[in-house]
């Protein structure tokens, strides 16, 4: 059975980070390893006296165990870390669960619309740098690539700064870029990606939902980690990811005032499972 270990941290209430991570992958039929790097009674997007409980200090013993028992995985993938310190840590479970047999995803979640996130400073945003070129993948956002290259944010682009922005953050280190929420027009919003070894691109694009909902970029990212440990392509694997959030958000839509607070990718867990059936390999 395929094994992926996710780490990001936990909301107990809200739908975001291992939320959506775990339930998400697991429905693709791979089993799913959590670290979870805090602990949050709320996730932080619009809620307001939310517990948080940080537990940066337990993750090299959690490594040291895995290590002692030794755990391996097809997938590595990480999403939002709180503070240069885990991005450090996470830089060393890297050194010691990677292998030639396996993969690297990190999401750089640090930033969205043009500026970083409360908390985060340039040199959080150079650890994280750092991070990225230890990756296979990596999926940010049009803000996120631009912090990573150093290079000032835009929202007014074409095809051709999209692609100049993926081969630039190749050359980062890692091998496949993706950049999500990518839109030419009010149309259309997917993401792009990058295949440096053969200098190709990927697209997929699905009609423009005029809604802002929280969990989305977790769910693409998730999806897309699950499609690539089953096997399929890059363009593929985009494509799964593309039209799977675009499906949650579309579910999400009559329910808007009561699940402000997350997107409702449960009501669309079968269909994905079902879709995975045919990559899981059967004995």
């Amino acid at each position: 059975m395929k094994k992926i270990v996710t780490i990001q941290d936990i909301s107990c209430f809200g739908k975001c980070s291992l939320t959506v991570a775990l339930p998400v992958i697991s429905a693709m039929g791979i089993e799913t390893a959590v670290i979870p790097t805090a602990v949050l009674s709320t996730h932080t997007g619009g809620f307001k006296g939310y517990t948080f409980r940080d537990l940066t200090g337990d993750i090299p013993d959690i490594t040291n165990h895995w290590k002692s028992i030794g755990l391996k995985f097809n997938a590595i993938y990480t999403r939002y870390l709180g503070s240069r310190e885990q991005v450090q840590i996470v830089s060393k479970f890297f050194e010691d669960f990677a292998t030639d047999d396996n993969f690297i995803v990190v999401d750089p979640a640090m930033a969205d619309r043009g500026e970083l996130y409360a908390g985060f400073t340039k040199d959080f945003v150079e650890e994280m740098r750092k991070l990225c070129c230890k990756a296979d993948y990596i999926v940010p956002n049009m803000t996120e690539a631009s912090f990573l290259l150093g290079i000032p944010y835009t929202d007014d682009y074409d095809e051709d700064y999209i692609k100049d922005i993926l081969i630039k953050l190749s050359e980062l280190g890692c091998k496949y870029p993706v950049i999500t929420s990518v839109h030419y027009d009010s149309l259309k919003q997917g993401a792009v990606a990058y295949d440096s070894e053969k200098n190709q691109f990927c697209f997929s694009f699905r009609n423009h939902i005029d809604r802002t909902m929280h969990g989305t970029g977790d769910i693409f990212a998730s999806v897309f980690t699950g499609a690539v440990t089953l096997g399929n392509s890059l363009q593929e694997a985009l494509d799964i990811a593309v039209n799977f959030t675009a499906d949650c958000i579309e579910a999400t839509v009559p329910y808007a005032e009561e699940s402000w607070y997350g997107c409702c990718f449960e009501l669309c867990l079968g269909e994905l499972a079902e879709y995975s059936k045919k990559w899981i390999p059967q004995k």
